[in-house]
């Protein structure tokens, strides 16, 4: 009998204990689950969005200090569409060199900024891209009165082009396919090449869109200056998020997606509000008025309605940020909808 006893208050202990090593061993790996990005920007209060380090067009404080620029709409849309307040963000410079790990870190929520999508980007960094929101591409910025309207009709010119990522690869590779002569003019970084051009060592500069683009805006008369339309390379832009994280990963890009589609379906800041009596199923689904969809990404169904009235659609961004208003207008050309011979596509909303 004492055995017995014995033997079940040993069983009783031996259950007990593995109960506490189980229960400790649960929290632990609770506790080592890393908390979603949609719960922490909730919890936060405000979205923390990673950009460009003052590129004109793109990222950068006007005379009030307040961030503008069209990488800085689509956080403020983000925001909208998360925390019902395109205001909730707080923006951060991302130098160049170091624009990933504050996504790893969990310092930032987003990317947005001219980082371009690249397989070993996608795969090495500890990132993901989720959407392409610019297509951008190395072209060349030349004097208008050198009467030049193509790229492919350079030629007996003096190009500055910066010896980094492959800017002057391609551009000597693109002059020798098209059988033309020129005289490179080298410099380390692509910040040098405003100066020199200003200060007539070239005829024209050899750089990314977007990077001539932000050169032209600084120039006494940008009307004077053209940048060909014509791509030589090929550099999507898009935003990007912490690697693991579906969820967030699928809310950023379908942000993106809803402001792509609203321009394609019509539906923009001015005709938002009457455009929630419309009869249309597509637009109907994009202003949350039908379906359930925004329980999927766990927001609410007007999700989508709220980033466009804070910021527009895609045009509204682009023409906003491009236009002819600020001086130094850029055609739309690969960044046009598909609907007039552009690649800007997103998968409907169903």
């Amino acid at each position: 009998m004492k055995r017995f006893v014995a033997s079940s208050v040993a069983a009783w202990i031996a259950g007990v204990l593995l109960f506490a090593v189980t229960a400790v061993g649960a929290l632990a790996q609770d506790s080592d689950t890393p908390q979603s990005t949609l719960d922490r920007v909730l919890e936060r209060g405000f979205l923390v969005c990673g950009s460009s380090d003052d590129l004109p067009g793109f990222a950068q404080k006007n005379g009030e200090g307040r961030w503008v620029g069209f990488d800085v709409d689509f956080c403020r849309a983000i925001a909208a569409a998360v925390l019902g307040d395109a205001d909730k963000v707080e923006f951060r410079s991302l130098p160049g060199e170091g624009r990933f790990a504050p996504l790893q870190t969990g310092d930032i929520d987003v990317m947005v900024r001219d980082a371009v999508w690249t397989m070993s980007r996608d795969t090495q960094y500890g990132v993901r891209f989720v959407a392409t929101s610019f297509f951008d591409g190395l072209t060349f910025l030349v004097r208008s009165s050198l009467g030049f309207v193509s790229a492919y009709v350079l030629d007996n010119v003096t190009v500055c082009v910066a010896d980094t990522g492959d800017d002057r690869r391609r551009t000597n590779e693109f002059f020798f396919e098209n059988q033309a002569t020129f005289r490179e003019v080298v410099y380390e970084s692509r910040e040098d090449l405003a100066i020199a051009y200003q200060a007539g060592l070239c005829d024209a500069i050899a750089a990314p869109a977007s990077v001539l683009q932000a050169i032209r805006r600084t120039l006494p008369d940008p009307a004077q200056h053209r940048i060909m339309p014509e791509f030589i390379s090929k550099a999507p832009y898009g935003p990007a998020v912490r690697a693991g994280d579906d969820q967030w990963a699928d809310i950023v890009a379908w942000v993106y997606f809803a402001i792509i589609n609203a321009e394609e379906l019509g539906v923009n800041q001015v005709n938002l509000e009457s455009m929630q009596s419309s009869k249309t199923p597509a637009i109907r689904r994009l202003l949350g008025l039908e379906d359930n969809l925004g329980s999927e990404l766990g927001l609410s169904n007007d999700w989508a309605a709220k980033a466009i009235a804070a910021v527009g659609n895609y045009r509204e961004i682009f023409d906003r940020n491009f236009g002819p208003q600020t001086g130094a207008s850029m055609v739309r050309g690969l960044n046009a909808n598909w609907t007039t011979g552009g690649l800007l596509f997103a998968p409907p909303i169903l």
